[in-house]
């Protein structure tokens, strides 16, 4: 199976993270933490009235496998330093309030209130809160204005982030058919 990193083209202006989905079934297999009193996570300061989302947008060098319509499959994964410039940009370019529901429906009135790369193992917010994500994910906290989305997230009906963007591809492995442990083992020693 073909594996292809995707990067960022920073001569194409529409290049990098354009919105930030809210779905069912995130392609980085994590969900968010829901900052809540209703959740496992209880915080002090933080209630069910600040609908307050929590997750990864992007992990290193996972694996994301993907399939076409043409029935052909193959693996995606973004390096570190594309994940801290996605980061940047999607800032940069103001682009905090673009979030949709399953890559389908705009969403108005929900903003990333809170992004950071992960860069510690021991002594970041995200272990604070019980996200267990490597050194170098791209860690967002999204504040839910809409009441359908909050009911969608207290029901466990979406559970994760996921990103939309453009970005180039780079094929770094053509493979045979490979468990994704073999898999992320070959990217991990790319890097």
């Amino acid at each position: 199976m073909n594996i292809f990193e995707l990067i960022i083209d920073e001569s194409d202006e529409i290049g990098g993270v354009n919105a930030i989905s809210l779905v069912a079934d995130p392609a980085i297999e994590s969900d968010w933490i829901t900052l809540s009193k209703q959740k496992k996570v209880e915080l002090k300061f933080v209630d069910d009235e600040k609908r307050i989302l929590m997750g990864a947008a992007l992990i290193p060098n996972k694996p994301i496998y993907r399939r076409t319509e043409s029935g052909d499959e193959y693996h995606i994964f973004f390096s570190d330093k594309t994940i801290r410039r996605a980061a940047e940009l999607f800032l940069e370019k103001g682009l905090q309030s673009e979030s949709t529901l399953e890559h389908e429906i705009s969403l108005k009135g929900n903003t990333v209130v809170e992004s950071w790369i992960k860069e510690d193992e021991v002594h970041d917010k995200s272990v604070k809160y019980g996200l267990d994500a490597p050194v170098g994910t791209w860690c967002v906290s999204m504040k839910i204005n809409d009441d359908a989305v909050w009911q969608l997230a207290k029901q466990g009906q979406i559970k994760g982030f996921s990103i939309e963007g453009y970005f180039t591809d780079s094929v770094v492995k053509n493979s045979k058919e490979k468990t994704i442990q073999e898999l992320y083992d070959e990217i991990m020693n790319l890097n």
